[in-house]
Parts: structure tokens; C-alpha cells; sequence
């Protein structure tokens, strides 16, 4: 059975703040399966944001797993801003969360590129 999303946004902001971190949940979505996008801010001003990976690249094994891929990355936030208003504007129910971390790590369960790509 997949995790809720306020559940899983809660453990994420949790880990984060536990590891040094700062996060923040932005939008705040569906508590049982709002999409959730997770955007990395830099100490440098670029940012990157996650989102959820499409259906395709999910093993059946790990249909009940939150994984993620790449959208943007290190990009200015007015671009970010951007993508999420459109975003927004087809899902309502989504969540974005800021982290302000150095480097992603095991916070999130990314999908891995086939190898054909």
C-alpha cells in the first residue's frame, strides 16, 4: 500500500530538519495522493525541482514506492515558479515542498535512466 502524501511530505521535512536542513511545504496538496514536488534551493541561487516519475519508467515491484525524477535542475527560481504555476494549473492537489540542502542523498527514491537513454 503506497504511503500518503502528507505522511511522506511530514517524514521528508522531519529527516531534513533532523539532518541540518531547512524545509518547508509551500503548497500544502491532497493528504491521501496529492502529487508532491520536492524543490532543491542551492547556496548559490540555482535551484532544482523533483517531481513525481511518470508511470513508465515504475517496475511493478515498485508501484507502491514514491519515486522520483529530475525536472529542472539548477535552473534561476523564476523558472521553477513558472513550471509550478503550470503545474498547478492542471493539478490542484499537489504539494510542493523547499528543501535547502547541499545534495539530494537518500531523501528522495530517484528513478534510475534505461539504458537505452
Amino acid at each position: 500500500m503506497r504511503l500518503r502524501s502528507d505522511i511522506f511530505v511530514s517524514a521528508l521535512t522531519r529527516r531534513v530538519f533532523a539532518d541540518g536542513g531547512y524545509a518547508a511545504v509551500v503548497i500544502k496538496g491532497s493528504d491521501a495522493s496529492g502529487a508532491i514536488f520536492v524543490r532543491q534551493r542551492s547556496r548559490d541561487g540555482l535551484e532544482t525541482l523533483y517531481g513525481p516519475a511518470p508511470q513508465a519508467f515504475i517496475e511493478a515491484e515498485d508501484r507502491d514506492e514514491r519515486l522520483f525524477e529530475s525536472r529542472l535542475s539548477r535552473v534561476e527560481p523564476e523558472v521553477i515558479e513558472a513550471m509550478m504555476a503550470r503545474e498547478q494549473k492542471f493539478d490542484s492537489d499537489l504539494w510542493l515542498v523547499e528543501i535547502e540542502v547541499d545534495a539530494i542523498g537518500d531523501y528522495l527514491q530517484m528513478v534510475s535512466p534505461s539504458p537505452s537513454a
